[in-house]
């Protein structure tokens, strides 16, 4: 039998207080529908079927590129309702397995436990908390098989004293389903259709519900306002740091890392507090990164420090490099081996050869630089003449004078030594000292001017 998923994803979010769909609200950098649909991927289903509803022209445009199959649910009248719009998209005697877009961290390997739990007629998610407020309870009988779900603005005192929840997430033959939301009712108080009562029809006719639980209770954990998408982002990134943690990575303190992306290190890795890795980051063996810097799409090869308050964006930086402390590395960065940036150094579109040097308050933009290249303090390229970016090229072993200005297109050859203060516009000669600066000059018995 083949498996479809379907997503609720129509809620409007209103504890959000933001008219961006709760949905696409961010979980480590992404939006959390993306979350659940990266997990409902790995159980290669015949289709994803997302049902949405409040924003849902911003929802499938966020994810126009992927295979999705989208239903609408023109009118917020509960899960059952919202999954009733789906099923008759769906094969009779195919299993359909129920996910929830606001709850970003469920595993992969929860749900294919839950699946894998469907042969009994109906399989549900459950989860033990020591808070269940707000969860709807799981009722069992006295053998302990499950015979029903209550809602909480529905339960008695003993109901709610229970501390097992329902967690929403389901699996069952869509024929099934479809038979059991056709008899559930609105009768409570929220005058709504609730996809937990299927759970007593199916008793009702028999049925065993099996039930599994996730690993850690934080997966299940589901979205409704600022603070639960707060305490989402944090399990989120201390999960993740325990697994750097256990994988060898040092980290400075585990509560003080947010990884946005992909984050892959190599060994005896060290990361300080407050650092921030979006995209894809790759650190190489025994790379340091120091306290609150930003790296997005960075490759760093082994042995490299970058040092505090540096950011580093779609860059790529070599074996034995310094970096920083606030540093900017920007889009096309390239640095070999054993180069050094230092403090408030920005290098774009550029790249530095082995062993070149840019140690302080210098800007480098759509440059080649050679070998042993020193650029020294608040050396400039002018690259860009209001219309269009033009190149510098300077050869190896160039020695660039502080407070040097190279006018782009520039060409300096292998050995030039630029004295300090030049404004450089034209080609330099190889090993040769050029110098571009207006001719020092002393006035004579002049006096500064005097207020009337």
């Amino acid at each position: 039998m083949s498996l479809d998923i379907v997503v609720l994803a129509a809620g409007q979010g209103k504890r959000m207080h933001s008219p961006l769909p709760k949905v696409l609200h961010k979980v480590a950098g992404r939006p959390m529908l993306a979350h659940v649909l990266d997990a409902a991927r790995t159980l290669s289903p015949r289709r994803i079927i997302v049902v949405h509803g409040h924003g849902g022209d911003l929802v499938r445009s966020t994810f126009a590129a992927m295979d999705i199959t989208w239903v609408e649910q023109t009118e917020q009248l509960g899960t059952g309702h919202a999954l009733m719009q789906a099923l008759p998209g769906v094969k009779p005697r195919d299993d359909v397995l129920v996910l929830y877009g606001d709850v970003p961290l469920i595993r992969a390997e929860t749900l294919h436990a839950l699946v894998e739990a469907r042969d009994s007629g109906l399989a549900i998610l459950t989860a033990e908390l020591a808070d269940p407020s707000g969860y709807g309870r799981i009722v069992r009988d006295a053998q302990g098989s499950v015979t029903r779900i209550v809602e909480e603005k529905d339960a008695s005192a003993d109901e709610r004293a229970l501390h097992e929840v329902n967690v929403g997430f389901l699996v069952a033959q869509a024929g099934r389903l479809a038979s059991w939301l056709a008899r559930v009712k609105n009768r409570n108080v929220q005058e709504e259709y609730y996809l937990t009562d299927v759970v007593q029809l199916a008793v009702a006719e028999g049925v065993r519900v099996a039930s599994r639980q996730p690993k850690d209770a934080w997966e299940v954990r589901g979205v409704n306002s600022r603070h639960e998408l707060a305490l989402v982002e944090r399990a989120y990134q201390n999960a993740t740091a325990k697994r750097l943690l256990e994988s060898g990575v040092t980290l400075a303190d585990l509560w003080r890392i947010d990884v946005r992306g992909d984050l892959r290190c190599g060994t005896d890795v060290s990361i300080d507090v407050n650092c921030v890795f979006e995209g894809k980051v790759t650190l190489g063996d025994r790379v340091r990164i120091g306290p609150n810097c930003v790296l997005r799409n960075v490759t760093i090869a082994a042995d490299t420090e970058v040092h505090a308050f540096s950011h580093l964006d779609e860059a790529q930086i070599g074996a034995r490099c310094r970096v920083g402390p606030y540093a900017r590395l920007r889009p096309g960065a390239t640095l070999a081996e054993d180069v050094h940036v230092g403090n408030f150094v920005e290098i774009k579109a550029s790249r530095l050869g082995a062993h070149s040097k840019a140690n302080h308050l210098s800007y480098v933009g759509d440059a080649e630089v050679g070998r042993s290249v020193n650029i020294g303090a608040g050396t400039i390229t002018c690259n860009y003449d209001g219309a269009a970016k033009h190149r510098t090229v300077i050869g190896d072993e160039c020695f660039i004078g502080s407070d040097a200005t190279l006018v782009a297109p520039v060409t300096l050859a292998r050995g030039s030594y630029i004295g300090a203060g030049s404004t450089i516009s034209k080609d330099t000669p190889p090993d040769q000292l050029t110098v571009a600066r207006a001719k020092q000059v002393t006035v004579r018995g002049w006096k500064p001017p005097r207020k009337k």
